[in-house]
């Protein structure tokens, strides 16, 4: 088998196809758990709205119904998004029991939720729960207090005004601060920390409207989750390198081998000592330029298959064209070739470039296995391109001949045809011109002169009754 740049480049394009299809296997694996992962985020938010649509079954009056909703929209709310980003859910009911000291479990922590109007009341009750159980608030576990209280109370923690509070609430809040800290000996933000809610979102008259706002951030995750993932699985180019890299060594290896079956069909054995020292060199500098050569293609293909959306046969196809017009083209400045050869070369080389694609685009098909089918095909199209470059020469050879021969009869035929037309055309204009020397000869008689007039005109071809045959004629033209 010859070597020959067109199958290096095929094989690499299948490689380069290998390494595209992988990425696409993996966008598509990669949103498609990001969908289910939308379905079991949103099936979170259906929890709580199945929960606040039976609200009979709600603990509490119904003014205080929104500390259990709270506590659903909590571990709802928080699940859905540990969902949405692809994670193990952290929020839970289960082991807790209804009116037991923690009301859900965050990452295996106990937490209490404390939704009581007014940022000082929270508080209040905070250290109620605390007295009430000596452990809770010293041993890890914590409070969730409504978001915008919670936001209130941490302006009074940095010192910061707020508007519409009194000295004397900022003064209480600063007391029981101190007093948390106190008994637990932990930061305050440690104890006490703000929910997913803030205390009128949980309010029954408010919750639905809420939960669809939830929804409407969950969708708005996924949605940016899903443009993360397609930029992530994007061609990039550390990929275009590794590619690369790949090929060199493709390329290398391919080089190589042809040049060690070069070798061998010239009577040397590798196996039995008979390469010497140039010989090593030689496939030394085989192995350079292929990985050169591999490295280049791999790049390029990868490019041409991801950037400009080709195929890889034909990317692989317009590579290797190029190699052949580039070898071509410095042949053609060196003087080796003229500009007619240099064009038709340039032809043929194309159209083996184009006949090697469709056999590896051929092979991939029947093949789905790309860097396989994309050698196979290739190696089987390069026997066809062998067996049609032998058979139009042994046809060109009979078909020139023959067409020698045509062109050698049609000139002999022209050429006796030319003659006997000149030949003629020769007579025409000597009979001609004897017409004229007679009609103007003034020392012939009338007679003579008339008639070789008459000869004269009808050789113009004018029409007979518009000659002057005799004196009469020419007196009644005279006098008309």
């Amino acid at each position: 088998m010859k070597e020959n740049h067109h199958q290096t480049t095929q094989v690499i394009g299948g490689f380069v196809t290998s390494v595209n299809h992988q990425r696409w296997t993996e966008l598509q694996d990669s949103l498609g758990r990001q969908g289910n992962a939308l379905i079991d985020a949103l099936q979170e938010i259906d929890k709580v709205r199945d929960f606040v649509g039976v609200p009979e079954h709600i603990l509490g009056s119904p003014l205080t119904k929104h500390g259990e909703i709270a506590e659903q929209v909590e571990v709802g709310i928080r699940n859905a998004r540990d969902l949405i980003a692809r994670n193990l859910p952290t929020a839970t009911f289960e082991g807790i029991g209804r009116t037991a000291p923690a009301d859900y479990l965050v990452d295996g922590v106990e937490v209490q939720s404390k939704f009581i109007n007014g940022a000082t009341k929270n508080l209040d009750h905070v250290l109620e729960h605390m007295s009430k159980y000596q452990n809770f608030g010293r041993d890890g576990s914590y409070y969730h207090i409504p978001r915008d209280h919670y936001a209130v109370i941490e302006k009074v923690l940095n010192g910061e005004s707020v508007d519409g509070l009194a000295p004397r609430t900022v003064r209480k809040l600063q007391e029981h601060i101190q007093l948390i800290e106190q008994r637990t000996g932990q930061p305050f933000t440690t104890v006490v920390k703000p929910g997913v809610s803030s205390y009128a979102e949980v309010q029954q008259g408010k919750i639905h409207e809420t939960l669809d706002q939830h929804e409407d951030e969950i969708r708005d995750r996924n949605a940016d989750q899903k443009q993360s993932i397609e930029l992530e699985h994007q061609a990039n180019l550390h990929e275009m390198g590794q590619v690369a890299i790949k090929g060199a060594a493709f390329g290398a290896v391919l080089k190589v081998t042809f040049k060690v079956i070069e070798k061998v069909r010239d009577g040397k054995n590798p196996f039995h000592g008979d390469f010497q020292l140039e010989d090593w060199q030689d496939i030394g500098i085989s192995a350079a330029q292929g990985g050169a050569m591999g490295g280049i293609s791999g790049a390029s293909i990868y490019a041409l298959t991801n950037f400009a959306n080709l195929s890889a046969p034909l990317a692989g196809a317009v590579v290797s064209a190029g190699y052949s017009v580039a070898s071509l083209a410095d042949r053609y400045r060196k003087g080796e070739i003229d500009l007619d050869e240099f064009l038709s070369l340039g032809q043929i080389a194309c159209l083996e470039s184009a006949m090697v694609a469709v056999g590896s685009a051929i092979g991939q098909a029947v093949i789905p296995i790309p860097v396989l089918g994309a050698v196979l095909g290739t190696i089987a199209s390069r026997m066809v391109i062998d067996f049609g470059k032998t058979y139009l020469t042994e046809q060109t050879g009979k078909l020139e001949a023959w067409i020698a021969d045509y062109q050698e009869q049609w000139t002999q035929k022209i050429e006796a045809t030319y003659q006997a037309v000149l030949q003629k055309i020769t007579a025409m204009l000597e009979d001609l011109g004897n017409l004229m020397d007679a009609a103007f000869d003034l020392n012939r008689n009338a007679a003579l002169r008339l008639q070789s007039s008459i000869d004269l005109a009808r050789a113009f071809a004018v029409a007979e009754s518009d000659i002057i045959h005799n004196t009469d004629e020419l007196d009644d033209f005279m006098m008309a």
